[in-house]
């Protein structure tokens, strides 16, 4: 009998580790895991428009709105601390920057624009409410294009801010 049940409860624990027949979409995943998407869909501010060349904005290009969001159109974009991070194809880009009309994107964390304090063609600050590793935190974050539209300069404030301030590189 103690052989039977043990024969059992092993079949129990081995088919309780199997992987469900039904698919899950991605999408319901982040909604059973409680995650919200980076970007909501049919969001295009970030895509990628000739698979593998980026086209940037003109510096200055645009409303100073940013093509439907609060970000200005001259800011959008992909930038990286480093050259490296702009071509990395393993997904291990750690300083990149992908900026749309209403988030910022990291490599392990996403900030939501929640007010615009200030806000031109070239400048944007704002308070951003940021989620990632299962933390999130606000902070007050100052983008500015500098170099002609080709540098990204981001200063944030608040509790926990980093000091000082960070300088990305326009991808493309």
């Amino acid at each position: 009998m103690r052989r039977l049940l043990i024969i059992a409860a092993s079949s129990l624990a081995l088919a309780s580790c199997g992987q469900s027949d039904t698919p899950v979409v991605e999408s319901e995943k982040s909604a059973e895991q409680g995650e919200r998407s980076p970007l909501e869909p049919g969001d295009t501010s970030l895509a990628d428009p000739a698979g593998g060349s980026v086209t940037a904005p003109a510096p200055g290009a645009g409303d100073p709105e940013g093509a439907g969001g609060p970000i200005p159109g001259a800011i959008q974009g992909r930038w990286g601390l480093v050259a490296a991070d702009c071509t990395s194809t393993r997904g291990d880009a750690k300083g990149l920057l992908e900026v749309g009309a209403e988030q910022l994107r990291f490599y392990e964390s996403v900030a939501t624009i929640e007010t615009v304090t200030e806000s031109s063609a070239s400048n944007l600050r704002g308070t951003f409410a940021f989620t990632g590793e299962g933390q999130s935190w606000v902070h007050d974050v100052s983008l500015t294009l500098d170099d002609g539209g080709q540098t990204l300069v981001r200063k944030d404030t608040g509790a926990d801010a980093m000091p000082g301030e960070l300088k990305y590189q326009r991808c493309g």
